[in-house]
């Protein structure tokens, strides 16, 4: 299983429609939204890399409010 966090910036004022179309994707874990940098920050999983490429590009980025993403592709994890 492939992991990853996504830092997503949107449109102002739009973070609660982003954070409600997120949760209706496959694949989205945890949705955080934040002050700073970024608006909103996803931990999503995947099958393989390739699966969690299609699932930014193609869903998380798609969302109309969404200004722009930044993807970390988690290489270890450790739960404590």
């Amino acid at each position: 299983m492939s992991s990853a966090i996504v830092l997503i910036n949107t449109e102002i004022g739009t973070e609660s429609e982003v954070i409600n179309a997120l949760s209706k994707i496959e694949g989205v874990k945890e949705v955080y939204e934040v002050y700073g940098m970024y608006d909103i920050v996803v931990k999503v999983e995947a099958p393989s890399h390739e699966a969690l490429r299609e699932l930014v590009i193609n869903k998380i980025r798609k969302i109309p409010q969404v200004r722009g993403t930044t993807t970390m592709i988690v290489i270890e994890s450790k739960k404590l």
